[in-house]
């Protein structure tokens, strides 16, 4: 499990002792699946782990095959020494478009212009979308800065937009590749 996803697991449980299914409902609710690199099967190993590493508790267990967690001090601890680590930490963030952009010269100028024409079309569809969600997670239980991840996402989809379209008059004149 990464340590974004331990933070958002330890985080779901902050509050109150929940099971696997009501800490996926939660990442749900905030929209993780759109922001952070979840892998909802490995929430309920995840926890598991945690609970033999001191970090979670097991305050209900059997009812229903469901197990209840509960984090424990050093679960706190952890969650605020990786929610830290997180706000410092610059990664590299892994796109499929840029190892396709490293081959570019591999296909057609044809080929380039319709591919970006299609991902112009695609980032401004997502754009839209994306600004179109502002305030609706907060219906769902959701806390209002969950929205500030919206605003990073669409921040970066913008930045990309404006790099295709410089690109097509690049290549268009055949300053690409």
């Amino acid at each position: 499990m990464s340590s974004s996803t331990r933070v958002l697991v330890l985080g779901c449980l902050l509050d109150k002792p929940l099971n696997g299914y009501q800490v996926r409902r939660q990442l749900d609710v905030m929209g993780a699946e759109h922001w952070a690199n979840v892998a909802f099967g490995s929430i309920y190993h995840g926890l598991g782990k945690m609970a033999e590493e001191g970090l979670l508790e097991v305050v209900e267990s059997g009812k229903g095959g469901k197990t209840v967690y509960q984090i424990t001090e050093a679960g706190r601890m952890e969650f605020h020494r990786l929610l830290l680590q997180n706000w410092y930490e610059v990664k590299p963030i892994i796109d499929p478009f840029q190892v396709a952009l490293t081959f570019m010269d591999r296909l057609t100028k044809q080929e380039i212009l319709d591919s970006l024409d299609g991902r112009i079309r695609q980032l401004r569809m997502s754009i839209d979308a994306i600004s179109g969600a502002y305030g609706v997670k907060q219906r769902y239980g959701a806390p209002k800065h969950i929205d500030e991840n919206l605003h990073l996402t669409v921040a970066m989809l913008t930045a990309q937009l404006d790099w295709a379209e410089k690109a097509v008059i690049r290549v268009e004149n055949d300053e690409l590749p």
